[in-house]
Protein backbone atom coordinates (compact mmCIF):
# COMPACT_ATOMS: atom_id res chain seq x y z
CA UNK A 1 0.00 0.00 0.00
CA UNK A 2 2.94 2.34 0.57
CA UNK A 3 3.80 1.96 -3.09
CA UNK A 4 0.24 2.67 -4.13
CA UNK A 5 0.31 5.92 -2.17
CA UNK A 6 3.44 7.08 -3.92
CA UNK A 7 5.38 6.58 -1.13
CA UNK A 8 5.09 10.72 7.91
CA UNK A 9 4.41 9.63 10.70
CA UNK A 10 5.65 10.20 14.20
CA UNK A 11 5.06 8.46 17.46
CA UNK A 12 5.64 11.73 19.26
CA UNK A 13 2.57 12.84 21.15
CA UNK A 14 2.75 16.43 19.94
CA UNK A 15 2.29 15.35 16.36
CA UNK A 16 -0.01 12.41 16.90
CA UNK A 17 -2.70 13.92 19.10
CA UNK A 18 -5.00 15.97 16.92
CA UNK A 19 -7.16 17.20 19.79
CA UNK A 20 -6.86 17.44 23.54
CA UNK A 21 -9.87 15.46 24.72
CA UNK A 22 -8.73 11.87 25.10
CA UNK A 23 -9.88 9.24 27.51
CA UNK A 24 -9.19 5.65 28.41
CA UNK A 25 -11.95 3.83 26.59
CA UNK A 26 -13.74 0.53 26.16
CA UNK A 27 -12.74 -1.57 23.17
CA UNK A 28 -15.26 -1.33 20.36
CA UNK A 29 -17.19 1.60 21.82
CA UNK A 30 -16.73 4.51 19.41
CA UNK A 31 -18.66 6.23 16.62
CA UNK A 32 -16.41 6.51 13.58
CA UNK A 33 -12.84 6.35 12.28
CA UNK A 34 -10.45 9.13 11.38
CA UNK A 35 -7.91 8.09 8.75
CA UNK A 36 -4.65 10.06 9.04
CA UNK A 37 -2.37 10.23 6.00
CA UNK A 38 0.94 11.94 6.71
CA UNK A 39 3.06 13.82 4.17
CA UNK A 40 6.35 12.05 4.71
CA UNK A 41 8.77 14.79 3.50
CA UNK A 42 7.59 17.11 6.29
CA UNK A 43 8.19 14.44 8.92
CA UNK A 44 11.60 13.56 7.50
CA UNK A 45 12.66 17.21 7.58
CA UNK A 46 12.79 17.02 11.39
CA UNK A 47 13.42 13.27 11.74
CA UNK A 48 16.19 12.49 9.23
CA UNK A 49 17.52 9.83 11.60
CA UNK A 50 14.41 7.71 11.06
CA UNK A 51 15.93 5.35 8.53
CA UNK A 52 12.79 3.22 8.29
CA UNK A 53 10.82 6.08 6.76
CA UNK A 54 13.38 8.63 5.58
CA UNK A 55 16.85 8.47 4.09
CA UNK A 56 15.86 9.04 0.48
CA UNK A 57 12.90 6.62 0.48
CA UNK A 58 10.89 9.09 -1.60
CA UNK A 59 7.59 8.52 0.22
CA UNK A 60 4.72 10.95 -0.26
CA UNK A 61 1.52 10.30 1.68
CA UNK A 62 1.86 7.36 4.06
CA UNK A 63 -0.52 5.74 6.50
CA UNK A 64 -0.20 7.33 9.92
CA UNK A 65 -3.20 5.78 11.59
CA UNK A 66 -6.84 4.77 11.72
CA UNK A 67 -8.24 6.31 14.89
CA UNK A 68 -11.56 5.46 16.58
CA UNK A 69 -13.41 8.71 17.40
CA UNK A 70 -16.42 9.96 19.34
CA UNK A 71 -19.05 12.09 17.60
CA UNK A 72 -19.08 14.42 20.60
CA UNK A 73 -15.32 14.97 20.38
CA UNK A 74 -12.23 13.23 21.65
CA UNK A 75 -11.25 9.63 21.20
CA UNK A 76 -10.62 6.49 23.27
CA UNK A 77 -7.10 5.24 23.80
CA UNK A 78 -5.21 2.36 25.48
CA UNK A 79 -8.31 0.18 25.75
CA UNK A 80 -6.65 -3.21 26.34
CA UNK A 81 -3.25 -4.70 27.08
CA UNK A 82 -3.34 -7.07 24.10
CA UNK A 83 0.16 -7.50 22.67
CA UNK A 84 1.19 -7.85 19.03
CA UNK A 85 2.36 -11.25 17.82
CA UNK A 86 5.30 -11.56 15.44
CA UNK A 87 2.85 -12.17 12.58
CA UNK A 88 0.87 -9.05 13.54
CA UNK A 89 4.04 -6.97 13.56
CA UNK A 90 5.03 -8.26 10.15
CA UNK A 91 1.62 -7.37 8.73
CA UNK A 92 1.70 -3.92 10.29
CA UNK A 93 5.18 -3.23 8.95
CA UNK A 94 3.93 -3.95 5.43
CA UNK A 95 1.42 -1.10 5.78
CA UNK A 96 3.04 1.53 8.01
CA UNK A 97 6.38 3.24 7.30
CA UNK A 98 7.93 2.50 10.71
CA UNK A 99 7.98 -0.48 13.10
CA UNK A 100 7.74 1.92 16.05
CA UNK A 101 4.65 3.45 14.52
CA UNK A 102 3.05 0.02 14.16
CA UNK A 103 3.44 -0.68 17.86
CA UNK A 104 2.30 2.80 18.87
CA UNK A 105 -0.79 2.78 16.68
CA UNK A 106 -1.89 -0.60 17.97
CA UNK A 107 -1.43 0.26 21.65
CA UNK A 108 -3.02 3.68 21.54
CA UNK A 109 -5.73 3.26 18.90
CA UNK A 110 -6.00 -0.28 17.59
CA UNK A 111 -6.83 -1.72 20.99
CA UNK A 112 -9.91 0.51 21.03
CA UNK A 113 -11.27 -0.77 17.72
CA UNK A 114 -12.71 -3.96 19.18
CA UNK A 115 -10.80 -5.89 16.50
CA UNK A 116 -7.87 -8.25 16.81
CA UNK A 117 -4.58 -6.79 15.62
CA UNK A 118 -4.49 -8.46 12.21
CA UNK A 119 -8.05 -7.40 11.43
CA UNK A 120 -7.35 -3.86 12.64
CA UNK A 121 -4.29 -3.53 10.39
CA UNK A 122 -6.21 -4.90 7.42
CA UNK A 123 -9.03 -2.46 8.17
CA UNK A 124 -6.51 0.40 8.14
CA UNK A 125 -5.25 -0.86 4.78
CA UNK A 126 -8.79 -1.00 3.37
CA UNK A 127 -9.49 2.50 4.69
CA UNK A 128 -6.37 3.82 2.96
CA UNK A 129 -7.40 2.14 -0.28
CA UNK A 130 -10.82 3.80 -0.04
CA UNK A 131 -9.25 7.24 -0.53
CA UNK A 132 -7.80 8.29 -3.89
CA UNK A 133 -4.68 10.45 -3.65
CA UNK A 134 -4.83 13.42 -6.07
CA UNK A 135 -2.35 13.27 -8.94
CA UNK A 136 -0.74 16.55 -7.88
CA UNK A 137 0.72 14.71 -4.85
CA UNK A 138 2.10 11.83 -6.90
CA UNK A 139 5.85 12.18 -6.20
CA UNK A 140 6.27 15.90 -6.97
CA UNK A 141 9.89 16.63 -7.96
CA UNK A 142 9.69 20.24 -6.77
CA UNK A 143 8.01 21.71 -3.71
CA UNK A 144 4.46 23.02 -4.06
CA UNK A 145 2.65 25.97 -2.49
CA UNK A 146 -1.04 25.42 -1.75
CA UNK A 147 -3.62 26.67 0.74
CA UNK A 148 -5.52 24.22 2.90
CA UNK A 149 -8.61 24.99 0.81
CA UNK A 150 -6.72 24.07 -2.36
CA UNK A 151 -5.48 20.84 -0.80
CA UNK A 152 -9.03 20.01 0.28
CA UNK A 153 -10.36 20.84 -3.19
CA UNK A 154 -7.82 18.51 -4.80
CA UNK A 155 -8.96 15.66 -2.57
CA UNK A 156 -12.61 16.44 -3.28
CA UNK A 157 -11.97 16.35 -7.02
CA UNK A 158 -10.25 12.98 -6.67
CA UNK A 159 -12.97 11.72 -4.30
CA UNK A 160 -16.26 13.23 -5.52
CA UNK A 161 -18.38 11.45 -2.90
CA UNK A 162 -16.67 13.20 0.03
CA UNK A 163 -19.45 14.83 2.10
CA UNK A 164 -19.08 18.21 3.76
CA UNK A 165 -16.62 18.39 6.66
CA UNK A 166 -15.27 14.92 5.94
CA UNK A 167 -11.68 16.06 5.39
CA UNK A 168 -9.30 18.28 7.36
CA UNK A 169 -5.73 19.41 6.74
CA UNK A 170 -3.02 19.59 9.40
CA UNK A 171 0.09 21.77 9.08
CA UNK A 172 3.31 22.14 11.05
CA UNK A 173 5.46 25.28 10.87
CA UNK A 174 3.84 26.41 7.65
CA UNK A 175 4.17 23.03 5.93
CA UNK A 176 1.65 20.33 5.06
CA UNK A 177 1.77 17.66 7.75
CA UNK A 178 -1.31 15.47 7.29
CA UNK A 179 -4.63 15.04 5.56
CA UNK A 180 -7.31 13.43 7.73
CA UNK A 181 -10.50 11.88 6.41
CA UNK A 182 -13.48 10.61 8.38
CA UNK A 183 -15.06 7.23 7.72
CA UNK A 184 -17.88 5.21 9.21
CA UNK A 185 -17.09 2.00 11.03
CA UNK A 186 -17.91 0.31 7.70
CA UNK A 187 -15.31 2.57 5.98
CA UNK A 188 -17.80 4.76 4.14
CA UNK A 189 -16.96 8.46 3.82
CA UNK A 190 -18.83 10.59 6.38
CA UNK A 191 -18.65 14.01 8.08
CA UNK A 192 -16.23 14.32 10.98
CA UNK A 193 -17.46 14.74 14.53
CA UNK A 194 -16.92 17.59 16.92
CA UNK A 195 -13.41 18.95 17.41
CA UNK A 196 -11.88 17.77 14.13
CA UNK A 197 -10.77 20.80 12.16
CA UNK A 198 -8.00 22.30 10.02
CA UNK A 199 -4.81 23.45 11.72
CA UNK A 200 -3.11 25.36 8.90
CA UNK A 201 -2.26 29.08 8.78
CA UNK A 202 -3.90 31.44 6.34
CA UNK A 203 -2.31 31.57 2.94
CA UNK A 204 -0.27 28.95 1.06
CA UNK A 205 1.74 26.33 2.93
CA UNK A 206 4.74 24.46 1.61
CA UNK A 207 4.42 20.90 0.37
CA UNK A 208 7.96 19.57 0.15
CA UNK A 209 8.96 17.46 -2.80
CA UNK A 210 9.47 13.74 -2.35
CA UNK A 211 13.02 13.89 -3.76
Amino acid sequence: MLALLGVGSSVAAARHHHQADTADGVAGQFDYYLLALSWSPTYCLTHPQDGAQCGGKGYGFVLHGLWPQYDTGGYPQHCTDDALSAADEMLGESLYPSPKLVAHEWVQHGTCSGLDAATYFRTADHATAAVRIPAVFDAPVTSLQMTDNEITAAFRTANPTLPGHAITVACSRGQLSEVRICLTRELQLRPCGRGVHNSCPRGPVQIRSTR
